[in-house]
């Protein structure tokens, strides 16, 4: 159920995990509390009720398996040249839509939500939708936080 007050909108989520990281090899993977990593923002993503897509961009097998295992199977893989360490996020989210484009499948807004981001929960999502609502969808929602240095 959509929280009132959130108009409907047709969302896809966009979960990028490559499987590439050189400074935690797996990272999307690797268990954290109990879970893989990656298992976390897709079951808040699902929780929150604000998508009508979940997809997850990855070249991965391994990630696939665990995303697929969590209810979520990719539609298609990303291609290798979108997954390497110098490609930035946009043009992974410009195939991603283009791909559903091609598939017949069209929205209103795409989110970005990161594979290792195990701490955003479903009020957070239904918050930035909120805040992007109140603005009419004319300016981007990003959110931050502060840490001491070194985490």
């Amino acid at each position: 159920m959509i929280e009132p007050g959130i108009k409907t909108t047709k969302r896809l989520a966009v979960i990028p995990a490559r499987g590439g990281s050189k400074r935690i090899p797996n990272k999307n993977v690797k268990d954290f509390c109990g879970s893989p990593m990656i298992t976390h923002i897709l079951r808040t993503a699902s929780k929150s009720n604000l998508f009508q897509k979940i997809h997850v961009s990855t070249e991965d097998e391994s990630i696939r398996e665990v995303a697929s295992n969590c209810g979520f199977p990719p539609d298609f893989p990303r291609p290798i040249q979108l997954a390497d360490d110098h490609t930035p996020i946009m043009p992974v989210l410009q195939y991603v839509a283009e791909e559903h484009k091609n598939r017949g499948e069209t929205f209103d807004e795409i989110w970005l939500l990161y594979a290792c981001a195990p701490l955003i929960t479903a009020e957070d999502l239904h918050g930035a939708a909120h805040l992007f609502q109140q603005h009419q969808g004319e300016h981007p929602v990003l959110s931050v936080t502060e840490f001491p240095v070194p985490i």
